[in-house]
C-alpha cells in the first residue's frame, strides 16, 4: 500500500431545471485529470473551458454550465485483494 498523496482535480459543475445539480471529476482519456498545484489545474480549465465564461446561452437553461472548479483530492493506490486459490 502506498502513502495517500494530495492533489488537484476539477470538479464539472452544472444547475438545471431537467437534471438538477450535477456534479462529477473531469477525466481526460478514461483517468481523473490530476494536477500537482491549484493554479495548474485552473489554467488547464481555463484553456480548455474558458470559452463558456463568454456564453450566456451555455451558461442559462437548458445547459446552466458553470466553469470547472479546482478541487482538492486525496489519491490512495493500492492492490486489489487476491481470491485465495487464483492464480
Amino acid at each position: 500500500m502506498s502513502k495517500p498523496v494530495q492533489r488537484w482535480a476539477l470538479e464539472w459543475r452544472s444547475v438545471n431545471a431537467l437534471d438538477g445539480e450535477r456534479r462529477h471529476l473531469i477525466f481526460e482519456n478514461r483517468i481523473p485529470a490530476l494536477f500537482t498545484t491549484r493554479a495548474a489545474a485552473r489554467d488547464f480549465a481555463q484553456k480548455r473551458w474558458g470559452y463558456i465564461k463568454d456564453r450566456p446561452d451555455l451558461r442559462r437553461e437548458p445547459h446552466c454550465w458553470r466553469m470547472p472548479r479546482p478541487v482538492r483530492v486525496t489519491v490512495c493506490l493500492s492492490e486489489p485483494e487476491r481470491e485465495e486459490g487464483a492464480a
